[in-house]
This record gives C-alpha cells, sequence and structure tokens, in this order.
C-alpha cells in the first residue's frame, strides 16, 4: 500500500476529488494548511497598510492506496490540479506498513 500527499490550491479541491472518484479512490482525507516553497508568499495591502503574507493557504490531502494504483493516483492528480503556473503543489508517495478498519477489525488493503 502507498501513502499519497499531495498540496494543492484550494480551488482545485471539487475537481481533484472529482477525478480521484472517478479513478476509484474509495477516500481521502482533506486539510487546509498554509505554507511555502518557491511561491514564498506575497504582499497585500490591508486599510492602506502593506504586509507580508508568508504563508499560503493550500489544501492537503491523504490517500491510501493498493500499490498498484499509485501511479495512476499520483498521474491523476497532476493533470487535475495543474494550473501551470508558481504553487501548484507538490506530491509525496510513502509506504505504508499497515491499515486497520476500527469498525471491523479489517486489516491492510481490506481496510481501505
Amino acid at each position: 500500500m502507498k501513502l499519497i500527499i499531495a498540496t494543492i490550491k484550494p480551488f482545485k479541491l471539487e475537481e481533484v476529488r472529482e477525478a480521484l472518484t472517478n479513478a476509484g479512490v474509495r477516500g481521502m482525507m482533506v486539510t487546509e494548511i498554509k505554507g511555502f516553497g518557491s511561491q514564498s508568499g506575497h504582499t497585500e495591502i490591508y486599510r492602506g497598510a502593506e504586509y507580508a503574507v508568508n504563508f499560503v493557504p493550500k489544501i492537503k490531502l491523504e490517500i491510501v492506496v493498493p500499490a498498484t494504483m499509485a501511479d495512476q493516483i499520483v498521474e491523476t492528480i497532476t493533470k487535475t490540479a495543474k494550473t501551470g503556473k508558481i504553487g501548484d503543489g507538490k506530491i509525496f508517495v510513502l509506504e505504508v506498513e499497515q491499515a486497520m478498519r476500527v469498525r471491523t477489525g479489517e486489516t491492510n488493503e481490506e481496510a481501505l
């Protein structure tokens, strides 16, 4: 099994969720986060004063899938979340040693 962690722009969430559902993803965790990378923030003016916004709002997706699906899911996220502009996000893929569904006690891929 693989854990896919993706950061995307907030306005892309619904489009990415729809594409992942169509690709066979049955569940995911979504978190609102703030961060910076190459984009490194920007300045804004509020009530006449300029101030720096050092962290940019992002959405973090966490998805656990069978290892055989990982490449397809990464490709789906990449195609759907891409705008071609700086700050489109990142995707990380990690190994998952064990998974368990609390309600039924099912483990590993059956728990997904």
